[in-house]
């Protein structure tokens, strides 16, 4: 069962498609926190993942004018995801679940053993780790960017 609306995010550690590690908690408290919207797609170079991830590329500045940032998270290793974001001009981090596969795309709920991959999980998670939107579509279903967009502005 997915993350519900109220949860604690839980906390992970990943590398993005450039080796960096990303922790979730970074963006918790301190000096400069931010909202997160933790996106979960099954695979690069996929025709609904590609046109997702796309689809937000071309808004970044309706989320960073929101104070938040996007983490994008599949199942693909990090060479995969590099060569994919620089193919279709992706800024922002797409962060690798490749090992131990699907780690934490179990922990929200989201890995589709059957499938051997994330399915659409989309998460709002507030400057204090809580969860404050979501949103799983099966894996052939796209997402609307506007919906997960107006969940920010409620906070």
């Amino acid at each position: 069962m997915a993350i519900q609306v109220g949860d604690k995010a839980p906390d992970f550690e990943l590398k993005d498609n450039h080796g960096a590690t990303v922790k979730l908690s970074e963006f918790r408290g301190g000096e400069n926190p931010k909202n997160v919207v933790l996106l979960f797609y099954p695979f690069a170079f996929t025709g609904v993942c590609t046109g997702e991830l796309c689809e937000v590329r071309d808004n970044l500045p309706q989320f960073s004018d929101r104070d938040t940032q996007v983490l994008a998270v599949s199942n693909d290793s990090i060479h995969t995801l590099r060569v994919f974001a620089e193919q279709e001009g992706l800024e922002y981090p797409l962060l690798s679940d490749f090992w131990p596969h699907g780690e934490v795309s179990r922990a929200y709920g989201v890995f589709a053993e059957d499938k051997g991959c994330a399915v659409r999980g989309t998460f709002v998670i507030d400057k204090e780790g809580v969860v404050r939107w979501t949103v799983v579509n099966a894996l052939p279903d796209a997402r609307d960017l506007s919906e997960y967009v107006k969940a920010l502005d409620t906070l």
